[in-house]
């Protein structure tokens, strides 16, 4: 098996093997593994301190900030208030200056005081309570052995973590499914007592020893949550669940919150009364000794049992479960289930066609059915609610951005703490000055919206979280930023500017010409009513630049190309800015006048195809981009930052350009949504044949292909041949998330009059030669944590 190995971060440590209930669905007394005859009663000093000392190896060798310990049994409160506290002075002392220790003890609440309480208090011990619910459904399993009720004695233990003094101790509830109980009256039950969390567990179970189904139907458990989900929502989720919490992370890009469910790599390992060292407990579930390792804390380190064979089987996430699971969409979510309740031994019965006879735990899980009814379930009733705005509107899109602009400027100012030097001080509380004022507010966000804003950003905290520090030019933007602001907005505030090699740049607006190259300093930029006023401290009263924004270029001032030509929105044809070299191919240098204009009129036709062919679309797009910057060589493609802004090469005629500027617009529109939603997860862990090239690639480049292709294919339907076919791919794939499978849906909207489109767009001239679609490959897309 392949693959580093995974540190164990959290650790089971049974203090008492025995325990003073008989709850008939216990998997360590009632199930296959008997091994619990054989352990002492409670763990002894030995055993305690070489426990304690192996956890301060471990955590010492990976570098483990924290590490969880659950005291367990058997019931661990049997092991007496005396034999607690060794534990918990060993496991701190042993931790100490090395790792935080987070201790928790699971209980049934039988024994538990206000003596056990107070030393849980001293030591930070938080407690979970098991509990299947109210009385009638409680009493179906967890009885004592004389058959009499447990359920009042629990009651106390939990209505006593409820009281003020241990309420912070209260770690909530542990609830076992049995369908056979009224899950309505067990939500209920559970939520009225407002733990601060519920974790719903499915009975153990194998192929071998399948669960209770007294009507026969495989999806008798699901049907059971999701009534409880039901209600749970009804009620407003009273408290959090964390099956159901870690579907919908799951569903959602995000990872599994519990062991039961999803393909995050098992992190667990078991420490017994006599210092054995096991696989995680449910193992006992399947067959005698299925957890033993044969390692022992007095002899072996964790790092040995974290390479043992059985271990590792459950660290490979995808490669670690069956054939028929990897070939599920829903896998990502149940991850296969948990790895006990996959088990099928050569002599189990026949259990339907999911599950192959001899071959252990390379099975779908016994709940396969429940796992993928509940897990669409919940999917299906949270499916609008969980969706991303920015998937369903163009400007919840924008407005997500430019909430992510402002983050990543907080992020970099605070990164910084105090270390941009003095431009960087006064831009930062001018900028306040300038936001405090409406018509300020408003063109600082125009400013902000600026794509290049975006890249600036994020190479200056790449610089900084690298340790290379914020160079001059990342600095002084801010300056730039808040002085362009000012400017639009007319606010009488004057700014502080860097500039070099004589040109001060203003975003959105211009170069202001103040010498040659090499000469560098700093001005001061003030708005005046028709325009600003530039001055260097060398200046002499009256000599400062006086500056119209909307005057042409002159010896002082290159102003921002404007595209003015309907149908086209109005863009800047930016070739001024210091950021503006963000795409494969080389920007261009500046451009005459006459270049601008006629790059203007190539826009304006362009457009106005686009606008006849496809109107929806370049609607959007006239909403969405906002800036133009002639290359070189090449087509239309997005920049690496900002979802405004395209890279446009020197196309020969419009029909051309219109093609470019739309692959352009959705290539950058996918990014766009890769950085602010999940569209989908585990990228790479699977390869998709696509329909129109049989190459095998990796889901975000099919996504982004299939994207690209149903947009084209609205101009021009020979781009749609096979884009059905990849739909269903994608939305039946297991890295698909909900945004994604939203994504897909407008897709499918937008190619649904695809008939009327190819009709209009019967007889257009379309390139002979067959473009090549321009795809947005995996490891472009940025993130940000």
């Amino acid at each position: 098996m392949t693959g580093p190995l995974v540190p164990f971060r959290e650790f089971v440590l049974k203090v008492h093997s025995r325990c003073d209930l008989a709850c008939d669905h216990c998997y360590v007394y009632e199930h296959a593994d008997q091994s619990w005859l054989t352990r002492p009663k409670t763990i002894s000093d030995e055993a305690i301190s070489w426990t304690a000392r192996r956890l301060a190896e471990h955590a010492t060798t990976h570098a483990l900030p924290s590490l969880t310990v659950i005291l367990h049994g058997g019931e661990p409160l049997l092991a007496g208030p005396a034999r607690l506290r060794r534990v918990c002075e060993e496991l701190g002392s042993a931790l100490n200056g090395i790792a935080e220790l987070d201790l928790r003890i699971h209980t049934n609440g039988v024994q538990l005081s206000p003596r056990y309480l107070d030393l849980f208090d001293e030591f930070h011990v938080r407690v979970g309570i098991s509990l299947d619910g109210d009385r009638a459904a409680n009493d179906r399993h967890r009885l004592f052995a004389n058959g009499r009720s447990s359920h009042p004695m629990v009651m106390r233990a939990v209505e006593l973590l409820r009281e003020e003094r241990y309420r912070h101790l209260d770690l909530g509830l542990l609830c076992t499914v049995d369908i056979h109980n009224d899950p309505v009256a067990v939500h209920d039950a559970l939520a009225g007592l407002e733990p601060p969390l519920v974790d719903f567990l499915l009975p153990h179970a194998t192929w071998d020893d399948p669960p209770p189904r007294p009507d026969g139907s495989p999806t008798a458990y699901a049907d059971w949550l999701l009534t409880v989900f039901d209600r749970w929502t009804e009620q407003g989720r009273p408290m959090p669940v964390r099956m159901f919490a870690s579907v919908l992370s799951s569903l959602n890009g995000g990872p599994s919150l519990t062991e039961s469910l999803g393909l995050a790599p098992t992190d667990l390992v078991v420490i017994e009364t006599d210092g054995q060292l096991e696989q995680v407990d449910s193992l006992k579930s399947a067959y005698e000794g299925a957890a033993a390792t044969g390692f022992d804390v007095f002899h072996n380190t964790f790092d040995e049992v974290a390479a043992h064979p059985g271990v590792r089987a459950r660290q490979l996430g995808l490669a670690g479960v069956s054939e028929t699971c990897r070939r599920c969409p829903v896998v990502r979510s149940c991850g296969g289930g948990l790895y006990t309740h996959r088990y099928r031994s050569d002599s189990g019965p026949d259990s339907g066609p999911d599950s192959v006879a001899g071959s252990g735990f390379d099975n779908p899980s016994v709940y396969c059915a429940d796992l993928a009814a509940l897990i669409r379930g919940i999917e299906e009733r949270t499916a609008a609610a969980t969706e991303s705005p920015a998937v369903r509107a163009p400007d919840e899109l924008l407005a997500a951005h430019q909430d992510l602009t402002r983050t990543l400027l907080a992020v970099l100012h605070d990164t910084l703490d105090g270390r941009g030097g003095a431009l960087w001080d006064d831009a930062w509380r001018l900028a306040a000055t300038v936001e405090a004022d409406t018509p300020g507010a408003e063109a600082l966000d125009t400013v902000l919206a600026h794509p290049y804003t975006r890249t600036w950003l994020v190479d200056a905290l790449a610089d900084v979280d690298a340790g290379r520090g914020l160079t001059g030019p990342a600095a002084e933007r801010l300056g730039a930023t808040v002085a362009a602001a000012a400017v639009r907005a007319g606010l009488d505030l004057p700014v502080p500017v860097a500039y070099r090699d004589g040109g001060l740049y203003l975003p959105t607006l211009g170069t202001v010409l103040l010498g040659g190259p090499g000469e560098r300093g700093t001005a001061v930029v003030r708005a005046t009513g028709d325009g600003f006023l530039v001055r260097r401290p060398e200046d002499a009263p009256g000599t400062e630049l006086r500056i119209a924004p909307d005057e042409p270029e002159g010896p002082h001032w290159l102003p921002v190309h404007v595209l003015r030509r309907a149908p086209a929105p109005v863009l800047l044809l930016d070739d001024l800015d210091p950021l503006r070299d963000c795409f494969d191919a080389p920007a261009t240098d500046r451009l005459e006048a006459e270049e601008a204009d006629a790059w203007a009129h190539r826009v304006g036709e362009a457009w106005s195809l686009l606008a006849d062919a496809v109107p929806g679309q370049a609607a959007e797009a006239a909403l969405t981009l906002t800036t133009l910057t002639p290359l070189f060589t090449g087509d239309a493609e997005p920049g690496r930052h900002g979802p405004g802004a395209l890279g446009v090469g020197p196309s020969a005629e419009a029909n051309e350009l219109a093609l470019g500027l739309l692959s352009g617009f959705r290539r950058a529109k996918l990014r766009a949504l890769g950085e602010v939603t999940d569209l989908y997860a585990l990228d790479g862990t699977w390869e998709h044949r696509t329909p129109w090239g049989n190459e095998h690639v990796t889901f975000s480049r099919l996504l982004a292909e299939t994207f690209e292709r149903a947009g084209l294919g609205l101009y021009d339907p020979r781009f749609l041949t096979g884009v059905p076919e990849a739909l269903d791919k994608i939305e039946n794939a297991a890295e698909v998330t909900v945004d994604g499978k939203q994504l897909i849906s407008a897709v499918r909207k937008e190619i649904s009059g695809t008939r009327s489109a190819a009709e209009k767009n019967r007889g257009r001239s379309f390139p002979s030669s067959g473009r090549q679609v321009n795809v947005l490959a995996s490891d472009q897309k940025v993130t940000f944590e």
